[in-house]
């Protein structure tokens, strides 16, 4: 059996760019605050003493506050042969330097006949839970799952937070990396050895017979959550999938898991209109819908600002308890 250390979902991420910093002299960092004001990055993930000292400024590159120009600055660095690593502090953000992202960074191997990859990485934040308020607790990785050329990745543990980023690092592919602030300091057993996690494989987070949930990212938590409480007080057998990458998407292990329970809930943070939510209802509509024997239900964030307020916060994001009554429902549900 494989090694393993307990580290935070933070610490993951920590070590996957310094290893791949160490390994590949392309690999540099560029965002807002890595170094000057807090030392290692506002989010803490690249701490000073570590990163600064071992690769020097050249690689640890502190940018001005534009998005817009640091991101096209990543994109411009990528086609010319570097692995630029760049964090863009919430996704919030992300407006200020869509065309980046989506025009330049997504088409330009098409665009240019492939005579360029553009192997780009962004690190960026989502997540609610915080009082961080309307423009600074989004998900929003499903307005980047709708452009072509953009690969999106969600981790929920360490571990696949390690491995996926490795790979996004090694990918000759512009890679959106979404960390959930909420998750930063919950701790899980990570290899000892050096490993990455391919994309387009889920992760079945836990088996069951009588009920599916596809969850993203934190939801995978509050998912496992509420399968636990169903299956104590209910005997409400629950499978829990965690996609792991959103573009690419593993069809088939959903598919083949409601093809077995005959029940779909899906569980996002994002907003339920236009959501990943739906595209993976859609999906096993579309695919597996004589499987289903009872209409699939989502369970996702309203289309509303993110309050201010913990309590009313606390109302519109899904937790367990909004899990399990969808579960309920489906199980029990007679055409």
């Amino acid at each position: 059996m494989a090694k393993t250390k307990e580290i935070t979902y933070r610490e993951a991420i920590t070590e996957a760019l310094y290893e791949e910093m160490e390994r590949d002299p392309r690999v540099f960092l560029m965002g807002e605050d890595l170094r000057v004001f807090f030392g290692g990055g506002p989010l803490g993930v690249t701490p000073s003493e570590k990163f600064l000292k071992r690769f020097g400024p050249e690689r640890v590159r502190d940018t001005p506050i534009s998005e817009a120009s640091f991101i096209g600055a990543g994109v411009g660095a990528a086609i010319t042969g570097m692995k630029p690593v760049v964090e863009l502090m919430f996704v919030d953000f992300a407006g200020v330097c869509f065309d980046q992202l989506t025009n330049n960074a997504g088409k330009l191997r098409y665009i240019m006949g492939g005579q360029y990859n553009v192997p780009l990485v962004v690190r960026t934040t989502i997540g609610a839970g915080s009082s961080f308020a309307a423009v600074h607790s989004q998900a929003l990785y499903s307005l980047f799952a709708h452009s072509p050329g953009l690969k999106i990745v969600v981790p929920s543990t360490a571990a696949d937070a390690k491995g996926l980023l490795k790979t996004a690092i090694r990918d000759q592919d512009p890679v959106i990396f979404f960390e959930h602030r909420g998750l930063y300091g919950v701790r899980g057993q990570v290899p000892v050895e050096e490993y990455t996690t391919p994309f387009g494989i889920a992760d079945v987070k836990r088996k069951g017979k009588d009920v599916t949930i596809v969850a993203i990212s934190a939801m995978v938590h509050r998912a496992l959550e509420a399968a636990e409480a169903l299956e104590k007080e209910q005997s409400i057998s629950v499978e829990v999938i965690d996609p792991r990458t959103l573009v690419p998407l593993d069809e088939k292990t959903i598919l083949d898991s409601v093809a077995r329970t005959s029940h779909l809930v899906v569980v996002d943070e994002d907003y339920e209109r236009c959501g990943m939510a739906s595209e993976i209802a859609t999906l096993v509509a579309a695919k597996g819908f004589r499987n289903l024997k009872a209409p699939i239900k989502i369970v996702a964030t309203p289309t509303v600002p993110i309050p201010y307020s913990k309590e009313l916060e606390r109302t519109i994001l899904p937790d367990a308890t909004k899990i399990s009554a969808a579960v309920r429902e489906v199980v029990s549900y007679r055409s």
